[in-house]
């Protein structure tokens, strides 16, 4: 008997992640109740869909899945996020009624990884600094006088966390001469091994490497995972890339630091998520801001409808989800 898949997420989400051609390969192998997503649980339509459904695959800004929605849908068995985080829609009657769950954070990781790639690799040629000089002097600019260390021939690159997003910064690095460091509580020696990559501590990560990248997900233990003393210990003339949260970075000692003129940083976000106007962080010549666009965005969306729309058609085969997350996850991730 074919599995009935509903959408749910508001319908803005639905569009930018679920263009009509990314639904196309569910059918014949499942029955797509609707298009239309559920926007409202309590609706007449939501209710009507929600009895039917088997499956529902659920996007950024999804109601919460609770016992009253669970108990408006008797046939449901898996729920498949379009997304990262599963935390702000899969209620704890989810798990005890034991509805599996699957997550397009992989997907959604490689966006990221390749942002950070990107600016590894300019980093370390100095691209960013030699590019202001030209744009400040706009006369011939001798980027090897600027900077006779620049280049990425065996320069040191830390990674802090071996996240989905960290070890898919190490695949991309892999072809690269660079000698790649991980600091992660959680990782194995046999573990880092195993990606090629050093286990080193936090503290001799910080101090040791050109580029420091920050990838641990947040986590009440992770606020200010880096403060000022991991800041102070980052070696003159290093770049700290932020791609993960704000809120794991001591900003005032960051400023501090970068405002001394012997370190760089490359932020994605900060805290707040929009910096105010008279922020330093905009001024600064050694700052590289970016709005939040290291993460899945434009095209990269469908990305992830593909990730959970092969998720369902993996059930339908009657295979087991590639990428479910268990509740005691949640511990540790984003």
């Amino acid at each position: 008997m074919s599995l009935n898949v509903a959408l749910a997420m508001p319908s803005h989400t639905a569009r930018a992640v679920f263009p009509p051609r990314s639904l196309d390969p569910l059918e014949p192998a499942l029955t797509l109740l609707s298009r239309e997503p559920i926007q409202d649980f309590t609706s007449q339509e939501g209710r009507s869909l929600l009895a039917e459904a088997d499956i529902l695959l659920t996007g950024w800004g999804c109601p919460m899945i609770d016992d009253d929605v669970l108990d408006a849908a008797p046939r449901l068995r898996y729920v498949l996020h379009a997304a990262g985080s599963v935390k702000h829609h899969i209620g704890d009657a989810c798990w005890e009624r034991g509805i599996q769950v699957s997550s397009a954070a992989d997907a959604n990781a490689i966006p990221v990884a390749e942002y950070t790639v990107a600016m590894i690799i300019l980093a370390n040629k100095r691209v960013l600094q030699i590019a202001r000089a030209l744009h400040t002097t706009r006369t011939d600019v001798l980027a090897e006088h600027l900077f006779p260390d620049m280049g990425n021939y065996r320069k040191r690159v830390g990674i802090i966390g071996a996240s989905k997003i960290g070890r898919h910064v190490i695949r991309l690095l892999a072809p690269y001469e660079l000698d790649v460091v991980v600091a992660d509580p959680y990782l194995s020696p046999a573990e880092a091994a195993g990606l090629g990559v050093g286990l080193v501590s936090l503290d001799e990560l910080v101090a040791g490497c050109d580029v420091v990248s920050l990838h641990a997900p947040s986590l009440p233990s992770t606020k200010n995972l880096i403060d000022a003393g991991q800041i102070a210990r980052m070696r003159p003339g290093a770049t700290f890339i932020n791609t993960s949260r704000g809120e794991l970075v001591d900003q005032d000692a960051l400023i501090a630091r970068v405002e001394r003129g012997d370190l760089y940083a490359i932020l994605d976000v900060t805290t707040p998520w929009v910096l105010p106007a008279e922020s330093r962080l905009y001024t600064h010549p050694n700052v590289l801001l970016t709005p939040h666009v290291a993460g899945s965005l434009g095209n990269e969306l469908e990305r992830m409808a593909a990730s959970a729309v092969d998720e369902a058609l993996r059930l339908s085969r009657g295979e087991a989800l590639r990428f479910g997350v268990k509740e005691a996850d949640l511990a540790f991730t984003a």
